[in-house]
């Protein structure tokens, strides 16, 4: 019988890629978006007054301090995580260690339970919707329309969204969890092969010395068995 991790298991994504070339590829894209985020937010750590950002009283009646030094840190030690977590993976599938796409995988299970969570929570209180699109700014496009509309229709649209979302993580973590299974099933074949054939060298010994070996006596009792 065969097991669901087994039929799920498949060595291409994308219907063309390999699932090392795969995670190489989103590696590298995580890497350069977070990378991106790191010198904005180094930048907004040099230069505070420029990239430091208000809420007029025009748009929400309050004057609130969205970025400061704290979440600025915060953010950048995250990025500067999500950069090293993303290098690994890279590292892993090229050089095919394992144990190196495990953080990443883990981050995709984490980001995965995150959205999970948030279209739980649409479908508990439907209502937090509506509050959100309050929260917006007067001047965000077509802010009135999204509001009249129905608040059913809109909690569909909404739940929708995030199922799109979800499935493609989903396939995402489906093809690191290949490249992982992959790389791991080479690594163990390589090392059945290493022992069979270092076990076959030491238990077999080259044929002309096995040839050349003289038979050894029998023993003493054997011998007087024999003769009596």
């Amino acid at each position: 019988m065969i097991s669901p991790w087994d039929r799920w298991y498949s060595t291409s994504c994308c219907l063309c890629c390999h699932v090392r070339t795969g995670t190489i590829i989103l590696g590298i894209w995580y890497m350069i978006i977070n990378a991106v985020v790191l010198l904005i937010l180094l930048s907004a750590l040099y230069d505070p007054v420029q990239y430091r950002y208000h809420l007029t009283s025009s748009e929400l009646g309050t004057d609130i301090d969205v970025m400061d030094d704290a979440n600025i840190c915060i953010a950048t030690a995250i990025s500067l995580l999500m950069i090293l977590i993303c290098g690994m993976a890279t590292y892993g599938a090229y050089k095919q260690h394992a144990a190196w796409i495990i953080p990443f995988f883990c981050y995709q299970i984490f980001d995965f339970a995150l959205n999970t969570l948030v279209a739980i929570s649409v479908v508990v209180y439907p209502n937090t919707v509506q509050d959100y699109l309050q929260q917006l700014p007067g001047t965000f496009p077509y802010k009135e329309d999204i509001m009249s509309t129905n608040n059913v229709c809109l909690v569909f649209a909404v739940l929708l969204f995030i199922g799109c979302i979800l499935s493609f993580k989903a396939y995402l973590i489906g093809c690191v969890w290949n490249c992982y299974r992959y790389v791991s099933g080479r690594g163990t074949t390589e090392v059945l092969v290493y022992v069979t054939t270092n076990d076959t060298t030491v238990l077999l010994p080259p044929y002309e010395e096995a040839v050349t070996i003289p038979p050894k006596d029998p023993p003493p009792q054997y011998t007087q068995y024999m003769e009596a």
